[in-house]
């Protein structure tokens, strides 16, 4: 009572970089790993002007994907809403390629 003062008990927990909620679901590390993925798929969509395929890729392997990779089995989005989430990225990045845009994303 004298000095002590109540702590708050969030509902997200973080440890080693993984965010979960304190009902075990995962939405806000899908959202933090599309957050990271997406910020740096539009860095090189600025930065890049000649689209070469081979620096394109190469650059998403590196900048991109560890974003969406990172402890992935911990975090195995179970919820198709989340899978769609971290698909928009992808779908983003084939759309850099000028000889794809026209094409259907499933046949990109």
């Amino acid at each position: 009572m004298y000095g002590h003062q109540l702590q708050e008990v969030s509902p997200l927990e973080r440890d080693l970089g993984i965010h979960v909620l304190s009902d075990l679901k995962v939405g806000s590390q899908c959202m933090e790993a599309y957050r990271k993925a997406s910020q740096n798929l539009g860095i090189i969509n600025r930065i890049i002007r000649f689209k070469n395929p081979g620096i394109l890729v190469f650059l998403y392997k590196s900048m991109v994907r560890p974003h969406l990779e990172f402890y992935s089995p911990a975090w195995n989005p179970y919820y198709i809403k989340d899978k769609h989430l971290l698909e928009r990225v992808q779908h983003r990045f084939t759309q850099m390629f000028l000889d794809l845009k026209s094409l259907p994303y499933e046949d990109r």
